[in-house]
């Protein structure tokens, strides 16, 4: 394991309370208000990274962070974000002939995306 390993991430949004129901109802994931930081904070059991890596921007303008959030299916859960208000940046896509991806906004606006690995 790595001396220095990445284990936590955070959203600035404009709307916190709001990206954490968002979060909630798309992912499940549970988020506790914590008064002293009045930060929407996550478990360590789901704030769990698996990897991740680096490349040099060949069509983005400026330079990003994506965070990837695993999911079933990837096309039935871009529907999803759409309902609870998120939208859809770039259609779920194959990126190799394991894996599916799609980035969306949540409502604020910050860009995420979902990844789908296939069952070989």
């Amino acid at each position: 394991m790595s001396d220095n390993p990445i284990v936590y991430w955070e959203l600035a949004s404009s709307n916190a309370e709001k990206s954490a129901e968002f979060f909630k109802k798309a992912f499940g994931w549970n988020f506790e208000y914590d008064k002293a930081t009045t930060i929407y904070e996550l478990p360590k059991e789901i704030n769990q990274f698996r990897g991740g890596g680096a490349f040099t921007l060949k069509m983005a303008k400026l330079p990003f962070l994506t965070i990837y959030i695993e999911v079933d299916d990837v096309k039935e859960k871009a529907k999803e974000i759409e309902d609870l208000g998120g939208s859809i940046v770039i259609e779920p896509f194959n990126i190799s002939p394991t894996a599916r991806i799609c980035l969306f906004n949540e409502p604020s606006g910050v860009t995420f995306a979902m990844i789908q690995r296939r069952q070989k």
